[in-house]
């Protein structure tokens, strides 16, 4: 005897060797023996074999229309051997009826299971609806394999160019597009990226780079809603200093500025001025939102992505000739020994008298020009008339203050690498096409001017940091327990020294309209000037805020992200200078295993040949083929260069500065997913359209 049985889904038939009352031992064609429950027990016959019996089952199954079986079906549950006499006849044989069971189990649209071998009819509704879900998923499937064709033949479709990012990095994996897409790849053993490039589906590696920045980051877009920024209602007095700024051409966002007072009287008043936003609006304020949805301006060769919209930021910006809003610092120091006396934090107003730009003035502000007052140039800018003597007493107290600041931190910052500029010829500020002859000039790391601006901005920020603390009001710091390798800077909210700068606390305070973070600060400044030791009770953020460490960790995330965009554009157009200049060998230095830094461009890149050369090994480095998607080159080194060599020191001291290479392209399309249901798999598109009806 023969046993027709459903285990774990599926039917299966085989011989009965024995049965008890609960079940049946059964060995299966392959050989195997299973025991079979007796509630699984389907049909029992007597011939033919079971293989034969399976496949005649199957055979009428087809023939079976379900149109007519539903007809035939009554209101209530029913068995499939009833539902078989009602259709063939009172007389169905046990082919039959093992038809009927095939074509029931296959019909889920139309007649739902209600047990073991027991169905019930669907509603006509539920069919239509199935019906119909069934249809557009089979024409889904054509077009998708359609586009697969299309793909495999170097071609792709307009729907799958317009998906291309979303595709890529944020895929709905159950979307045709990106079911196309994995197909394609199978089928012509190509990665999903390089198929698409393959097809041309990425009109320009810029916009490929721009739009995939935007999706992860902008979904929404870089635009800003209309909205008006409120005016600062609080009677500030006017401070009788006259400040000035420093920045390059491009900035609009002027968060800080400087003054000096008392030259020549034994005791100066040095003034670090900070644009005061967090005087005009509070947070959980329309603004507020804005800024805490973007945590940070965005930066790139050509263009930028500001936090804040540009006609808030021009309302607080400090802009030369006006009387701007600022939270002041005021250092007291000795003019002679430039020992600081006292600080103290005012609200107020101040006059800026000149926005100065570095870019046109470097050349001017030397450090000869500021320590040999004796030394003349043709004829400094207007910008610079009677600002020399200032300059000067800032660039004694910059240098003072960081060879302070490098006793602590245990050895000299280093600036043996310059920084490097990046014009787009005629673009004005508007968005990049990716096109644009690229210029990249250098500028020394440690510029006077830098120098000034940045040891005042560590001052500001770690004296504020360390009254924050002393006053219990919470703030949002940057610490870093040691320079040892691999220990990072990390953000916190509690003041912890910051070994890399050599200083006992540290926090940004002085970008409000840049850094969302030295936004919040400010408000925690703003509370502890009107009112200092109570000022933790009046703080907007108080001690243990989870909002604060929810700021964080998205400031964190953000900055990360935009950092990285801003060094894979730099990079960008550094490949896109080398091709324009017709670069083909650069000199480099060897400063890790295969890889070389270029001695007069920002690039870092990989090469064969430098086995068995020393780590600071200057080389002559021929360059290989430049893809602008990937963002990777390769070279080869041609010739080792015998020049001075860098010290084992500056080397490990550059390890983790700017390492900016291109590697594989992280892209969403997972390739080791099971083939789509339509096109391989062999599943039941029945089964998946009753279960999912059409809406």
């Amino acid at each position: 005897m023969f046993l027709l049985f459903e285990e774990a889904g599926k039917f299966m038939a085989g011989r009965v060797l024995s049965e008890a009352e609960t079940s049946a031992q059964v060995e299966l064609d392959s050989g195997k023996r299973v025991k079979v429950k007796a509630a699984n027990f389907l049909l029992k016959f007597e011939k033919p074999t079971p293989a034969q019996f399976v496949l005649e089952a199957q055979a009428l199954s087809q023939t079976i229309e379900l149109e007519m079986a539903w007809e035939f079906a009554p209101e209530e549950e029913f068995g499939f051997a009833d539902l078989a006499r009602d259709y063939f006849s009172l007389h169905a044989s046990l082919s039959e009826q093992a038809g009927m069971l095939v074509r029931l189990f296959e019909a889920p649209h139309y007649f739902r299971r209600a047990g073991k071998g027991r169905f019930r009819k669907a509603p006509a509704d539920i069919i239509a609806l199935a019906l119909a879900a069934i249809e557009k998923k089979k024409l889904i499937a054509q077009q998708t394999e359609q586009w697969v064709a299309e793909l495999s033949q170097g071609s792709c479709p307009q729907p799958i160019r317009d998906q291309l990012y979303k595709i890529l990095f944020k895929p709905d994996k159950n979307a045709p597009e990106y079911k196309a897409v994995v197909e394609a790849s199978r089928a012509t053993h190509l990665g999903p990226l390089e198929l698409l490039i393959k097809a041309g589906a990425i009109d320009s590696p810029y916009q490929f780079h721009w739009k995939r920045f935007l999706l992860e980051n902008f979904p929404r877009g870089v635009g800003f809603a209309r909205i008006d920024a409120p005016l600062i209602k609080d009677e500030l007095p006017l401070s009788p200093a006259r400040a000035f700024s420093v920045d390059d051409s491009a900035t609009t966002e002027i968060d800080d500025a400087l003054s000096v007072q008392g030259l020549g009287t034994g005791t100066v008043r040095l003034g670090i001025h900070i644009a005061a936003p967090g005087l005009a609006f509070q947070p959980g304020s329309a603004i507020d939102q804005l800024g805490r949805n973007r945590l940070s301006t965005v930066y790139m060769p050509g263009y930028k992505i500001t936090m804040l919209p540009d006609e808030v930021v021009q309302n607080y910006t400090l802009m030369e000739g006006r009387d701007c809003p600022a939270v002041s610092l005021y250092v007291t120091l000795d003019e002679a020994t430039l020992e600081i006396k006292s600080t103290e934090t005012q609200l107020e107003r101040v006059h800026i008298g000149a926005n100065l730009r570095h870019d046109q003035l470097d050349a001017i502000v030397t450090t000869e020009w500021l320590e040999d007052p004796g030394f003349m140039h043709e004829m400094d800018p207007q910008p610079l008339q009677h600002k020399r003597e200032q300059l000067s007493f800032l660039y004694r107290l910059a240098n003072d203050l960081k060879a302070k600041r490098e006793v602590v931190r245990g050895k000299p910052e280093n600036f043996n690498r310059p920084d490097y500029n990046f014009k787009l010829v005629g673009n004005d500020g508007a968005e990049p096409q990716g096109t644009e002859q690229v210029q990249i000039s250098t500028r020394q790391r440690g510029a006077p001017l830098d120098l000034i601006v940045s040891e005042a901005m560590i001052l500001a920020n770690s004296t504020w940091g360390s009254w924050m603390a002393e006053l219990g009001v919470p703030g949002i710091y940057r610490s870093q327990a040691s320079m040892l390798p691999g220990v990072k800077v990390r953000m916190g909210t509690r003041s912890l020294p910051h070994a890399g700068l050599g200083v006992k606390s540290y926090a940004w305070s002085s970008s409000p309209l840049r850094r969302y973070v030295d936004l919040v600060n400010q408000w925690q400044i703003i509370a502890c000037a009107r009112h200092g030791k109570t000022a933790a009770l009046a703080a907007p953020f108080k001690p243990k805020d989870a909002e604060l460490f929810s700021i964080i960790s998205g400031f964190d995330a953000a900055y990360f992200a935009y950092n990285s965009f801003q060094g894979a554009m730099e990079r960008f157009w550094t490949l896109k200078y080398v091709q324009q200049q017709g670069i083909v060998e650069i000199e480099a230095t060897l400063f890790k295993d295969n890889l070389v830094r270029a001695d007069h461009l920002p690039l870092v890149l990989p090469v064969m040949g430098a086995q068995g050369l020393p780590r600071g090994a200057r080389v002559r480095v021929k360059l290989g083929d430049i893809d602008e998607v990937s963002l990777d080159v390769h070279g080869t080194v041609i010739e080792r260069l015998d020049l001075p060599l860098e010290t084992e020191a500056e080397i490990e001291a550059d390890e983790e500065d700017d390492l900016t290479v291109a590697g594989p392209i992280a892209i969403a399309v997972d390739m080791s997913e099971p083939a789509a249901d339509s096109l391989e798999n062999g599943s039941n598109p029945a089964q998946a359209a009753a279960d999912n009806p059409a809406p």
